[in-house]
């Protein structure tokens, strides 16, 4: 027998999958499908029933290695034709009529479900991209519509690159605004035309145009966003400290008498077909995908078969304490954030007693559950460890023939990436950014940081300036996990090909997750392929375990196993063991919602620093599908856009800023429409601030409005002040019953601090004057720096939804008596400078009140 390699190649393995409510189509599931089918799925496979399409298996955190209880629950759709009701006019415009495209709203409705699309509302990023002009009504529910059918006709022909023209026999003419916001935004941020076909590469431009972009890592993530940039035209450089592309998704050749076979060390299970982009990505290459099948039996200690009955006790009743776990986090509130799960159902499993073959089987599925998380249950938190679940794509487990490394090949294919290039710094600022690489420092105007959050939590990479405090405490938060494999190619199968997962039970509970269960590639690898997992607690000390002792120990599991049924299990002619946690690439395998941690730092570790200069990728950036490795692809598609929406936005600051005199009134415009529309207001005061940059020192423009109508009369301030030009002009807009608006500069933070501050407008402005020390002025008094702040808003928001007052309501303006305006200027007055413009807008409050009744669903 040849000793086993031990590979230091990273493995996020099987990542598990989701998606939201409802889990439609587009499955590439069937072994056999045919790729050149213009149907979203496998030509052997009928195109599935509703019923079909809205029912689920078991949660995915419960069913990653082995396919547990098939209950399913269903989902009812709302009836799309309730938006069907005749709302038109004899002149029918965008916001007077729902449309009706074809008759397959419901259908397409699901469809969009597997991208990620609620049925009856839109996405945040929507949302921010300002898809429609006003959040909710008519003109939202066409856009929907439009969006869905869009999606649906780009997945029955994959290959092709569907243009804006193709639907405009379909599309009313007046609703082709709807049509324009809905295709740029699904191109821009990957839902269709991505991938790796001919038609997508023939899009690429031979010569950039836009700013040069530094990507660091090429795992699934990084592939993703440099294919996309590179369309977009931006100069794209990739930097890799291993030798080959993919990260934690590694196939490995084995091979030796004349055997071989392609070993998945790393990823490995395709979690999920319904709408997998990596499903699409094999359909482009023409590669079929093999279903995992259920079937997987358990082996008892002494090697004979665990009795399936009791299986099936031990693993319901496994599954009841799942869910008494779940009440309990119910009842717990906020509290079981600092409980782990592992606590909860040691609680809960005094049930079973002393029976020894009964708790080794508890112990199996607690090993199952670990090997889902890649995290200790005793680590995991009670209270989100399944946060992601309500987002399961849905769909069978499967294989790619040949391995998954297909995949990272095709996708990296032209795209120029510089291997062997450890990065030990990454400064970002205002004048772009430097990634330092050993000896070599490379410039560009912004960076993707897509290292496994392991790299991270590890301090392998230093931040100049340091990362906000927000983000460290996030990092250190999020839990990070560990998987390893044995791979084993044999001369023969001799375990059979009715099956491609079996399970080893273990009398230690401390080492229940060695060699627990076995995957078999035999189908699909090209050769007699057999891979060990090893997870939890047992998966730490693997990583100092001599390769010899842990192939030795796993032939002798699998001889108690097959010797007795009179099977001869041979040597293996060459094993694989991986050492992901020592990996200084990857310090360990996908990410996990530890103790003390929630769905909410994922949002956070993806969040952009440095005003557009540094983003972050990878399947530790998304709530929705952690640790997978279609995750980690959706957020490279993800921040592609970003990066292409920051540098745009950029772009648009620095005209302004070169021609600052030639637009005072077009800003002056600008603001006035933002602050239509502003992100907080309380009392007389309104800000506005960027809501894709979350950093608390970013810049806001905060406005007060002062008014008031009463008679002429003298005040005795005015006396103070009868040389002040300002004050007159003041006590004028006053005493005529018009609004004076005042602007200033702030941090985000700031802004926030002045909200909680008590007292009424007296004391925010008192705050604002004396605490904060800020100058109120004009809008020509804010300067050129602001207008590049408005343009920079006005660049990334359209449609917003509502903003709320202090009180949850939409608030108005806010009317004061005589003698607190006349304490209000006494307090402003010192600060205000002497050039202060005043702004007099006679403004009526105009609320569109949309009934959303009857058409909240489709």
């Amino acid at each position: 027998m040849n000793p086993p390699d031990n590979n230091q190649d990273n493995d996020p393995s099987t990542p598990h999958s989701h998606l939201p409510t409802l889990p439609p189509q587009q499955s590439n599931s069937n072994p056999n499908p045919d790729p050149t089918s213009n149907s979203p799925f496998p030509s052997s496979i009928p195109n599935p029933s509703f019923e079909q399409m809205v029912s689920f298996s078991a949660p995915k955190k419960r069913r990653r290695g082995r396919s547990q209880r098939s209950t399913s629950s269903f989902h009812p759709l709302p009836n799309v034709g309730v938006l069907r009701q005749d709302v038109s006019r004899s002149n029918p415009g965008i916001g007077d009529e729902i449309i009706t495209i074809n008759k397959e709203a419901t259908t397409e409705a699901l469809l969009a479900l597997t991208a990620g699309f609620p049925a009856d509302s839109l996405t945040e990023e929507e949302i921010d991209f300002g898809v429609v002009p006003v959040v909710g009504g008519i003109e939202q529910v066409n856009y929907i519509l439009i969006r869905n059918h869009i999606i649906s006709k780009w997945r029955e022909s994959i290959s092709s690159w569907i243009t804006k023209e193709a639907f405009f026999d379909s599309i009313p003419k007046h609703c082709i605004s709807l049509l324009d916001s809905a295709y740029d935004y699904l191109v821009l941020y990957g839902y269709i035309n991505f991938g790796i076909s001919q038609a997508v590469k023939e899009k690429i431009p031979v010569q950039s145009s836009k700013p040069s972009v530094v990507i660091v890592g090429a795992g699934l993530s990084g592939l993703a966003a440099a294919r996309q940039l590179l369309r977009f035209g931006f100069k794209v450089t990739v930097l890799e400290g291993r030798k080959r592309p993919g990260g934690r998704v590694y196939t490995k050749k084995m091979e030796g008498n004349r055997v071989e076979a392609a070993a998945d060390l790393g990823g490995s299970v395709l979690t999920g077909t319904l709408g997998n982009p990596l499903g699409i990505i094999a359909r482009q290459l023409g590669c079929s995908l093999y279903k995992v099948r259920d079937k997987c039996p358990l082996y008892r200690v002494d090697g004979k078969p665990v009795d399936p009955d009791l299986d099936m006790k031990v693993e319901a009743a496994f599954n009841r304490l799942l869910d008494k776990a779940s009440k309990l986090r119910q009842l717990m509130g906020d509290v079981s954030m600092d409980v782990s799960l592992g606590a909860a159902l040691e609680t809960f499993r005094q049930v079973y007693g002393d029976a020894t073959e009964e708790m080794s089987l508890f112990n199996w599925h607690l090993a199952n559950l670990e090997y889902a998380n890649a995290g200790l249950v005793s680590k995991l938190s009670l209270a989100f460890w399944d946060q992601d679940d309500p987002y399961d794509m849905g769909g069978d487990h499967c294989f790619l023939p040949g391995g998954n490394g297909r995949l990272v090949h095709a996708l990296a294919e032209n795209v120029p990436i510089l291997y062997e290039k450890t990065v030990q710094t990454i400064r970002y600022g205002a004048d772009g950014v430097k990634v330092t690489a050993g000896h070599q420092v490379y410039e560009g105007d912004m960076v993707l940081c897509t290292v496994p959050l392991g790299v991270l939590k590890n301090g392998s990479i230093k931040f100049v300036p340091e990362l906000p405090q927000r983000k460290l405490d996030c990092i250190k938060r999020l839990g990070f996990g560990l998987l390893n494999k044995v791979a084993m190619l044999f001369p023969f199968v001799f375990w059979g090909t009715d099956l491609d997962t079996f399970g080893h039970l273990t009398e230690d509970p401390t080492n229940r997750g060695e060699f627990f269960l076995f995957y078999s590639y035999a189908q699909v690898a090209g050769g007699p392929l057999l891979i060990a997992l090893v997870a939890g607690e047992a998966a730490h000390k693997f990583e100092t375990m001599p390769p010899t002792d842990a192939v030795t120990r796993v032939l002798q599991i699998l001889r108690g196993m097959y010797e007795p049924q009179g099977i001869n299990v041979p040597d293996p002619i060459q094993t694989v063991c991986t050492r992901w946690g020592g990996d200084p690439f990857s310090f360990g395998s996908y990410s996990n919602v530890a103790v003390g941690a929630s769905g909410d730092d994922y949002d956070i570790l993806a969040e952009s620093v440095g005003d557009g200069r540094l983003f972050f990728a990878g399947e530790a950036t998304t709530r929705r599908y952690p640790a997978t490795m279609h995750g980690a692809f959706v957020t490279g598609l993800r921040e592609a856009a970003n990066m292409a929406q920051s540098a745009k936005s950029r772009g648009i600051r620095k005209r302004i800023d070169r021609n600052p005199s030639k637009n005072p009134h077009a800003c002056a415009t600008l603001l006035a429409d933002l602050f239509r529309d502003p992100d907080l207001e309380f009392g007389s005061f309104s800000i506005i601030f960027s809501r894709r940059n979350p950093d608390p020192k970013s810049p806001a423009i905060l406005r007060v409005m002062l008014s008031e109508p009463c008679k002429r009369n003298e005040d005795p301030v005015a006396d103070q002040y009868s040389n002040k030009i300002l004050f007159q002009q003041l006590q004028s807009h006053f005493n005529q019953q018009q609004q004076i608006q005042v602007y200033t500069l702030l941090t985000r933070q700031q802004a926030l601090d002045l909200r909680e501050v008590r007292g009424g407008d007296e004391k925010r402005l008192h705050y604002l004057c004396e605490t904060l020390g800020v100058k109120l002025v004009g809008r020509k008094g804010l300067g050129i720096g602001a207008d590049s702040v408005i343009a920079s808003i006005k660049a990334e928001r359209t449609g917003r939804k509502p903003a709320l007052s202090s009180s949850g309501t939409k608030s108005g303006y806010h009317t004061l008596s005589k003698e607190k305006y006349h304490k209000l200027i006494r307090q402003c007055m010192g600060s205000m400078r002497s050039s202060m413009e005043t702004v007099i807008i006679a403004r009526s409050k105009v609320t569109r009140r949309v009934n959303a009744g009857s058409f909240t669903h489709i």
